[in-house]
């Protein structure tokens, strides 16, 4: 509770009459806050929603009437290296015969926008911000492939991505309480990765890119599972007599239940 009143406190300060009219000449300005900057998760975790609330600076309330602000926020995973293979049919089996490994690559990335992409900006502008599952820069290991291959392999990772549910959009995801506050509501797939993610936002205004603004969350396995899983690697040797012991006790234990008379 305190935490939220915090957010709602700090948006109060950034969204107040007084605060925007400080220097109209400037340039409008956007930021975010997270209700929490940790959030635990369980082996029941079965997905949520996360909801960011925003603010803007220096709004134009011309420009604010007619409805062209337009604000894009993202929830972009730690970035690892990938693999993506591909499968060719030898001797009537599928099997892995190609490999492109990309450094880098967002774990999850997911997009909530005021409005459909191609009515916030062009195509430009977004592979210039790397903004969008579509214009993520996705940087082969390997640069020497050729463009056609690295392509093929590009559009393979995204379609895996969006299948399992970490790549996603959300267009009406980012809704303005008022003029100058906004909300946005982003998806945690069920197999979101653990990790320090980003959540960033970017301000366009008449389709123009203004300012992009951003905040850590750390996502993060909770619950009995994720105590053995701490344990195995901060005690492997411990862990690992007490499993040996485990296992001889259960075989003895079991060979007691059902040994026959």
């Amino acid at each position: 509770m305190i935490r939220w009143l915090a957010i709602f406190a700090f948006l109060a300060v950034w969204a107040s009459p007084a605060m925007a009219q400080v220097d109209t000449a400037s340039p409008e300005n956007i930021q975010i806050g997270l209700s929490t900057d940790r959030v635990s998760i369980r082996s029941d975790f079965g997905g949520a929603d996360l909801t960011i609330f925003g603010a803007l600076e220096n709004v134009d309330p011309l420009v604010s009437h007619r409805g062209r602000y337009d604000v894009i926020v993202v929830l972009e995973g730690p970035a690892r290296p990938i693999v993506v293979w591909k499968k060719t049919r030898v001797l009537g089996m599928w099997i892995n015969t190609q490999s492109q490994t990309f450094i880098n690559v967002p774990a999850s990335y997911s997009v909530a926008t005021t409005r459909a992409f191609q009515d916030i900006a062009d195509s430009q502008a977004y592979k210039q911000l790397s903004l969008g599952a579509d214009n993520i820069h996705l940087q082969p290991i390997n640069p020497d492939g050729s463009a056609m291959t690295v392509q093929e392999f590009a559009g393979a990772l995204r379609d895996r991505k969006r299948a399992a549910g970490l790549y996603s959009d959300r267009v009406g995801g980012v809704e303005f309480l008022s003029q100058n506050l906004f909300r946005a509501t982003v998806s945690l797939a069920p197999n979101v990765p653990v990790g320090t993610h980003r959540a960033r936002a970017f301000l366009f205004k008449n389709s123009t890119f203004v300012r992009e603004t951003s905040v850590p969350l750390v996502i993060y396995k909770a619950g009995f599972e994720q105590s053995i899983f701490r344990a195995a690697h901060d005690y492997s040797l411990f862990y690992g007599l007490f499993a040996v012991a485990l296992a001889m006790l259960t075989g003895w234990a079991g060979s007691i239940l059902f040994r026959r008379e």
